[in-house]
């Protein structure tokens, strides 16, 4: 039971260590695409740095000062520019020359075997390195021509299928370095580094990765020495099959390396073929093609092989992959087709009902009116009143109570209308149609509910606008005020500019709702604009009170 508890808890533990892992390796990854984004702005400042001492030399008179310079800027373009440090190794190779320094011929070309060694150039470096004398090198050239010659030698030992050439390539990197060790301080970077190799070489993987750590203590980021530690360091990682850490390495030695502008890079193209066997086809192409761009930017021979053998196989399965989804895309656009088919149809057929109704009401609509034609006569007033009450209620300032009021006066009509119709219906029954003759003839129906009308008009209006009458007074010359006996009742004249007030400023319209001719309106309207102070604009004045 016991053994059980410890080995869950075990595997607890290592299951919360690989979700941080993962989750700080996620990180890296973020962080190394934004830098790749920043490639542009690292290379910038490189150009600009090697720009200022290219016209440092070029205002120079001193040879040897411009000799001096020129191998500063041999540096900055060593593993940036291939073609442009090979130019200035052969310009300061022409002026050792001219000037017949041998130590300084001899000095730059190591520097030449150096530069067509890092790019991958074995043969041509080890011919360049042959034409350097070891008696005339100075002492502290030494351990660089040693070095030059040893990984020379390891190149072409790893790259020649002549089996004859590689144990004969390989006895000369063993010398090489056997030398080497005899010269080199222990502690220095280039004695740790064949150590560690050595201990990598023999598969004795803690003891090379405490030597790389101890090595990486030395190097920063954005350095070319932090690039290439951490490369290796990847490569220790791959033996134990720890591929969290050989990606976390490789991503920040890719890093260093697009900081430093370093294009002679391994770091970028090694992580596109782990994220092609993760399946993350995306990254694979996006990073496979960031190395491509480098290598072919530095005109590097040894990235150009080691792409080659990617390139092909990660760009057809981005291809595939691109298809695919371009397949998928297609059918997600068919699918949303025949949904926006099915939705227009949908849209016609509500369409359909909707005007089959429309039509039904408008029937419904016809009937209501052939029976409303029936009681037309007697629902003059009714409409005259439903007129003013459509005008009044365009103006928003119509207020409730005004509305309240004239919505029960309808109702009242409506009833009155009712018992005139029960009334009418009475006396057809009874035959009485002289009775029902004297009752149409008879005018004080209508009188009634015209003073009614007036009434519930002063009224509402003066409820809604009080100090109506004084406005009007003010628009008016001092000898033609208006002074009512009643407060609650207005003359026929307030009425009409009342009406003019809602908006109502037709004299055929005014003479409806008030039950005159429209010469009497016209009338009424002329003498009270006559009486105005401004007679132009009185009715505009009028309709602003507010």
């Amino acid at each position: 039971m016991l053994l059980k508890t410890f080995t869950l808890v075990l595997f607890f533990i290592c299951s919360i260590q690989t979700v941080f892992s993962s989750s700080s390796l996620d990180s890296l990854v973020n962080h190394l695409e934004n830098t790749m984004t920043k490639r542009a702005i690292y290379d910038e400042i490189k150009e600009k740095r090697i720009q200022a001492l290219i016209q440092k030399a070029s205002i120079n008179n001193e040879i040897k000062e411009v000799f001096y310079i020129n191998n500063i800027i041999i540096e900055e373009y060593q593993f940036y520019n291939f073609d442009k440090a090979l130019n200035y190794i052969e310009k300061n190779i022409e002026i050792a020359e001219n000037q017949q320094e041998i130590s300084l011929i001899d000095k730059t070309k190591l520097k030449l075997g150096k530069l067509l060694l890092d790019s991958g150039r074995y043969k041509e470096s080890i011919d360049a390195l042959n034409e350097i004398s070891r008696k005339r090198l100075p002492e502290k050239l030494i351990n660089e021509y040693y070095i030059a010659y040893k990984e020379g030698y390891s190149g072409l030992s790893y790259n020649t299928t002549v089996k004859k050439s590689k144990e004969r390539y390989s006895l000369l990197y063993n010398a090489y370095q056997d030398s080497l060790y005899s010269r080199l301080n222990p502690n220095s970077e280039e004695s740790l580094r064949l150590k560690e190799k050595q201990l990598r070489d023999g598969r004795k993987l803690d003891l090379a990765l405490e030597i790389n750590s101890k090595r990486l203590k030395n190097a920063f980021i954005g350095m070319r020495s932090y690039s290439l530690i951490t490369f290796e360091r990847s490569l220790l990682y791959e033996l134990q099959n720890d591929l969290i850490n050989q990606k976390k390495y490789l991503i920040l030695s890719a890093i260093s390396d697009i900081q430093a502008s370093v294009k002679d890079n391994a770091s970028m193209g090694e992580l596109a073929k782990i994220m092609f066997r993760e399946n993350d086809i995306d990254r694979a192409y996006k990073y496979i093609n960031f190395s491509f761009d480098d290598a072919s930017f530095y005109n590097s021979q040894l990235r150009y092989v080691n792409i080659a053998n990617s390139l092909p196989m990660i760009t057809n399965a981005y291809e595939i992959k691109s298809t695919a989804q371009k397949n998928k895309l297609k059918n997600y656009l068919l699918f949303i087709s025949i949904l926006a088919v099915i939705l227009f149809a949908s849209i016609y057929l509500v369409y359909q009902q909707v005007k089959k109704l429309s039509v039904a009401r408008n029937k419904l609509k016809l009937v209501n009116d052939e029976l409303k034609t029936v009681n037309e006569k007697l629902n003059t007033s009714n409409d005259d009143l439903k007129k003013l009450y459509g005008e009044l209620s365009e103006s928003d300032r119509i207020k409730e109570n005004y509305i309240g009021t004239f919505l029960n006066l309808y109702s009242e009509y409506i009833s009155k209308l009712d018992v005139y119709r029960k009334l009418v219906r009475k006396y057809v029954k009874a035959n009485q149609m002289n009775s029902l003759l004297e009752l149409s003839k008879s005018k004080q129906l209508i009188d009634e509910e015209l003073e009614i009308f007036n009434k519930n008009f002063d009224n509402s209006f003066l409820h809604i606008y009080p100090d109506f009458l004084k406005s009007i007074n003010k628009l008016l010359q001092p000898e033609k005020q208006i002074i009512l006996n009643n407060s609650t009742k207005l003359t026929t004249e307030l009425r009409i500019l009342a009406l003019i007030k809602l908006g109502i400023t037709s004299s055929s319209r005014i003479s409806k709702i008030l039950r005159y001719s429209v010469n009497t309106i016209y009338n009424y309207r002329a003498n009270i604009k006559s009486a105005s102070i401004e007679k132009e604009n009185f009715e505009e004045m009028v309709k602003k009170i507010m």
